[in-house]
């Protein structure tokens, strides 16, 4: 239900090149550009500490303990790679990186009660650790600490955010609910993985951009990459879990089947015919939690189907259209770093 892609720090999909530097998991070939982006994610992260301490020591620790626990802080990393297209870190934009992390940790709270998870980052998660009570209220006091870091930035900023907050309800909403008698399984699923995932991401290049005095048009690109990136890791996520050899992502093959979750591969297919379409009906597949001996066999009949093709057909188009919206912005270091971590979005699928 709180489902959401694994996003960057990223697993290299071949050698590192020791003239690149990792930051973040990203690899930057420009130096200047890897340090100032480095140094504006330790702000933030002195940031993050900083906003959350309550004179509640109970509050405090509970809101440190996803902060605590790790996370390559990519959304933060994405405003920090939009700014160096215009003017640069400013404290403007490091309010806006740390509020957009906030937004996201809160997320995680919430989701984990949702899903009854007792793991987040290798760590327990809140509920498990203290209850759904007080994950769930740690998630509201970073929400409100996000909107209050927002309100420094002015007006614009808190329509945004606000807007934002709306998109992430109503994709976990629509995720909760299910396709409508009617609706395209499909399109429903994009929408939900748009609002949910993408939406946040859109406003973290956005901000970027913004804060460090790109133009307009520059903004609106790097909102649109952004919701295009967010939604094709998704989807590149949903591809590796059928078609990965078990241990090359670091991720078991098959564990979305395992938990019932009909991903885009898996929709493809089953919008087709056919004897292996039957099969997976018959399974289950999308529909209920898959037991070892029929993971196994669901695979096998995915990885040889039609759908899996059409997943990466579809992801194949999302990075071309992310690329469009690249080319008009200046071309640079940071547009080269925001072509990389697009190209392994896609490689990582290979």
């Amino acid at each position: 239900m709180g489902r959401r892609p694994v996003l960057p720090g990223l697993r290299p999909v071949s050698a590192p090149d020791p003239a690149l530097t990792q930051v973040a998991g990203l690899p930057i070939a420009d130096p200047d550009l890897a340090a100032a982006v480095s140094e504006g994610l330790d702000r933030v992260e002195e940031l993050l500490r900083r906003e959350v301490h309550s004179d509640y020591r109970f509050v405090t620790d509970t809101s440190l303990h996803l902060i605590e626990a790790g996370g390559k802080r990519f959304r933060p990393l994405l405003t920090l790679l939009a700014a160096q297209l215009a003017g640069g870190t400013s404290q403007d934009v490091v309010i806006a990186a740390t509020s957009v992390e906030l937004v996201h940790l809160a997320t995680l709270y919430h989701d984990d009660v949702m899903d009854e998870a007792v793991m987040r980052r290798g760590a327990d998660s809140a509920n498990a650790r203290w209850d759904n009570s007080v994950a769930i209220l740690t998630g509201d006091y970073l929400f409100a600490h996000a909107s209050r870091l927002v309100s420094q930035l002015g007006p614009d900023a808190v329509r945004i955010i606000a807007e934002t907050f709306a998109e992430l309800v109503t994709g976990q909403m629509r995720e909760t609910r299910g396709a409508r008698d009617g609706e395209d399984a499909i399109e429903h699923y994009l929408a939900v993985v748009a609002e949910k995932t993408g939406s946040l991401i859109a406003t973290s290049g956005r901000f970027g951009a913004m804060f460090a005095g790109a133009t307009p048009e520059q903004v609106a690109a790097m909102r649109r990459f952004g919701e295009i990136i967010g939604t094709a890791f998704q989807v590149s996520d949903d591809i590796i879990d059928i078609a990965s050899p078990s241990g090359d992502s670091g991720k078991t093959p098959g564990t979305d089947l395992r938990e019932g979750v009909a991903t885009l591969p898996v929709l493809y297919t089953l919008a087709g015919d056919g004897p292996e379409v039957a099969r997976l009906r018959q399974l289950g597949v999308g529909t209920r939690e898959l037991d070892d001996s029929e993971v196994g066999e669901a695979l096998e009949l995915l990885r040889g189907s039609r759908g899996l093709d059409e997943a990466r057909a579809a992801l194949d188009a999302r990075a071309d259209a992310a690329r469009g919206e690249l080319a008009t912005l200046p071309d640079g270091p940071a547009r080269r770093a925001l072509a990389a971590l697009l190209d392994y979005t896609i490689a990582r699928t290979g």
